[in-house]
């Protein structure tokens, strides 16, 4: 970003440190909360998911990373993305327990022909690397609805609702469930749905970002 020398990184040690730490979070849902203490909401209607790890706030300059690496066909930057992710969950503490497998974000096979990859495949390979956990293909996502930047928050967690379908056995797993970005949590609601219907025992949601709601948390 800054044009500096980064030896053998795409990104050097102070671009990294750029990148806008969340701050003080709820554990469940990753929106900034007091103590990072489980958010009212959560409390009143727990998501599907257990846990969200995410080590980013959705804002410049790691948005334009973002949208570089999808939009722009950057791959190469799914390394220091997947780096981010995979040092906040080797320093995760105890409380958080480490997932058995992770599931990367399946995209309509439409959107995946047009884009030619997937992100979150991209950067779950990079996290798996790092942690050693091993990558479960355990989703996909047969229906080909709009995407999900082109629609109001509202309108989100019904365009994903059923969208997704299980498609490997979790049978009783721990699995984390990688994207690059968390918006609302609708999308990586449904997915997680489909993964507890599968017989998954704890779904978490690990993603780089998470996006603040339009005025705040």
């Amino acid at each position: 970003m800054c044009g500096d020398a980064a030896d053998a990184s795409l990104l050097c040690a102070p671009c990294m440190n750029a990148l806008p730490p969340l701050p003080p979070a709820c554990p469940v849902c990753a929106l900034p909360s007091p103590g990072a203490a489980v958010c009212g909401r959560c409390l009143r209607q727990p998501p599907r998911v257990a846990a969200t790890l995410a080590p980013c706030v959705y804002a410049f300059p790691l948005d334009r990373l973002v949208q570089a690496f999808k939009y722009g066909r950057r791959l190469a930057l799914a390394v220091p993305l997947g780096d981010a992710l995979a040092a906040m969950a080797l320093r995760a503490p105890p409380s958080l327990p480490r997932p058995d497998a992770l599931v990367p974000m399946p995209l309509a096979r439409a959107r995946q022909r047009q884009r030619g990859f997937n992100q979150a495949v991209e950067i779950a390979r990079v996290v798996s690397r790092r942690t050693r956990i091993p990558l479960l293909h355990a989703l996909a996502r047969p229906l080909d609805r709009p995407a999900q930047a082109s629609l109001a928050w509202h309108e989100r967690r019904a365009n994903v609702r059923g969208a997704f379908a299980a498609v490997a056995p979790a049978t009783g797993r721990h699995v984390a469930i990688v994207d690059d970005v968390m918006t609302t949590g609708a999308t990586i609601d449904a997915a997680a749905a489909a993964l507890l219907a599968a017989g998954a025992a704890r779904v978490d949601a690990w993603v780089v970002a998470r996006a603040l709601p339009p005025g705040g948390a």
